[in-house]
């Protein structure tokens, strides 16, 4: 099969990206397909869940093929090794032999993986909340532009897949399908319409929701306040501590 050819089937099968099922399937499911599609010996994917606002950490949430231990268990923030450097830049990383290059004091517990590596962001709306990262097997060809392109497209689907799950959980709750129920009928349609593509307006229309029937239950503002803290004391606790 010749090389054009052989591009425009991995294309193709990136349809096969929008996986059903739970996030943490979804991801497994991703990092498996982009490891083959682009021949890697190994694939991660890294999202921002732990950690202060404003200062938060990457931990790995699937993977495919060898990792260093180091790996699997550590968190990375903006800046910190390879994967960090990418979070902290927002532009997609390829590294055609790790070991000649200016990152390869970065570069730890590499037995087992290629010299070849390439990380690129994952984006919702325009905003980064991971990394993707693939290396080549061992003594395979070093990756090039074309596959950094190829992965830039993948990074695209993965960000989509999340913000799916992430709609998905959201809608699946009752009180929220009342609350947007009751936006459509006091907000125009476009609106609503955008609202079920975008996280945060959705969010939004939630706690918009969440006062109004505080406050048509008699609540005091005082009240509606330390419901508010106690919600934030519970976001605090699942960002140090995301798998309870």
């Amino acid at each position: 099969m010749g090389s054009a050819e052989n591009k425009w089937v991995r294309l193709q099968d990136l349809q096969h990206f929008l996986a059903e099922g739970s996030l943490d399937d979804c991801l497994q499911h991703q990092a498996a397909l982009a490891a083959q599609l682009l021949g890697a010996g190994s694939c991660s994917i890294m999202l921002l869940n732990s950690g202060a606002p404003g200062q938060l950490r990457m931990t790995v949430l699937a993977r495919a093929g060898n990792l260093p231990d180091a790996a699997l268990t550590g968190s990375v923030g903006q800046g910190e090794g390879i994967a960090g450097r990418v979070l902290a830049s927002g532009e997609a990383l390829l590294v055609e032999d790790i070991a000649r290059s200016e990152l390869a004091g970065l570069a730890q517990g590499r037995e087992g993986i290629g010299c070849s590596l390439m990380c690129a962001p994952l984006r919702i709306d325009g905003k980064i909340v991971g990394v993707i990262n693939v290396a080549c097997a061992k003594d395979g060809p070093a990756f090039s532009q074309s596959d950094l392109q190829l992965l830039n497209i993948m990074a695209l689907f993965v960000g989509k897949s999340i913000q799916v799950q992430q709609l998905q959980r959201l809608l699946d709750s009752r009180f929220s399908q009342l609350a947007l129920l009751q936006e459509a009928r006091d907000q125009v349609q476009d609106k609503v319409r955008l609202a079920y593509r975008n996280p945060e307006d959705a969010a939004k229309i939630l706690a918009r929701s969440f006062f109004k029937e505080m406050t048509k239950a008699g609540f005091e503002p005082g009240q509606i306040v330390s419901a508010a803290s106690e919600l934030i004391e519970q976001l605090n606790l699942k960002l140090k501590h995301p798998d309870s």
